[in-house]
């Protein structure tokens, strides 16, 4: 089992920065990823970045490529999700997700990965 617990989110104005946590209990260690997803009212869960444990290898939705950027530090277990130029279009809940996902085509599903975080709110204001 691993759990995961998210920190960071908030209110924020257009052209602002956050930096979202998701801190796992324990790594899988096969094809061990982490990502984000997000959700917006009315709207499906969209994939915004993940990161492949073993070779930091990183991978972003199209909406949010140049402005956000996924890390994770080893030693804590953490992902970081940094998102800066925030739009108003950004305001979401966001959810941290795990899973062992072997193929880069994989990545996008969030019904693949095994374990979520709770989630965490993010407002962009106007």
């Amino acid at each position: 089992q691993v759990q995961l617990v998210e920190s960071g989110g908030g209110l924020v104005q257009a052209g602002g920065s956050l930096r979202l946590s998701c801190a796992a209990s324990r790594r899988t260690f096969a094809n061990f990823v982490m990502a984000w997803f997000r959700q917006a009212p009315g709207k499906e869960r969209e994939f915004v970045a993940a990161i492949r444990w073993s070779n930091e290898r990183t991978y972003y939705g199209d909406s949010v490529s140049g402005r956000f950027t996924i890390s994770r530090d080893n030693a804590k277990n953490t992902v970081y999700l940094q998102m800066n130029s925030l739009k108003p279009e950004d305001t979401a809940v966001y959810s941290c997700a795990a899973g062992a996902l072997a193929g880069d085509s994989s990545i996008y599903y969030p019904r693949l990965y095994g374990y979520w975080g709770q989630g965490t709110q993010v407002t962009v204001s106007s």
